[in-house]
């Protein structure tokens, strides 16, 4: 952290993002809280595959959190181990969760598992890792498109 003279500055290594965050938007936060439409209690809940999925999945949870949003961090919850994200179900399907954020590469399976075993919007981030044929993400973008999970939304590569 780097001290600003109006705010600060961090760097997220895992991410790989700089984030500036300005001392005027802790006051407005302030003045917020209490206010109708309170959504203090609603969270987003990002999740990813594995390891190699967590710089594209920090990022997301760190942008989240920079426009006000809760976001919880689910990590390493991939179908390599189904076992996993049913260990997760319950954060997965609590009811302050909102929205659920999947990061995947490889196969790009995860999306389409969360979206059938939860009943929030699922959005679906493809990653560029993976080895054999991945194609830099394609593989797993197209997985996640072609997706017969309800509630599926699919963005870009990374």
């Amino acid at each position: 952290k780097i001290p600003l003279s109006n705010g600060k500055m961090t760097y997220n290594k895992t991410a790989q993002m700089i984030f500036v965050h300005a001392s005027a938007t802790e006051e407005l936060s302030l003045e917020k809280e209490g206010t109708i439409g309170d959504r203090s209690a609603a969270k987003v809940i990002v999740a990813c595959a594995g390891t190699t999925d967590l710089p594209v999945a920090e990022e997301a949870a760190l942008t989240l959190e920079a426009a006000g949003c809760e976001a919880e961090r689910v990590y390493d919850v991939g179908v390599a181990g189904l076992h996993r994200i049913l260990r997760a179900l319950p954060r997965l399907r609590h009811p302050s969760v909102k929205a659920i954020i999947v990061c995947a590469g490889m196969d790009g399976a995860l999306p389409s598992v969360v979206a059938g075993l939860v009943q929030v919007p699922v959005i679906a981030v493809p990653t560029s890792v993976g080895y054999g044929a991945s194609f830099g993400g394609v593989s797993a973008l197209l997985t996640m498109l072609n997706s017969c999970a309800p509630g599926v939304g699919v963005v870009n590569i990374d």
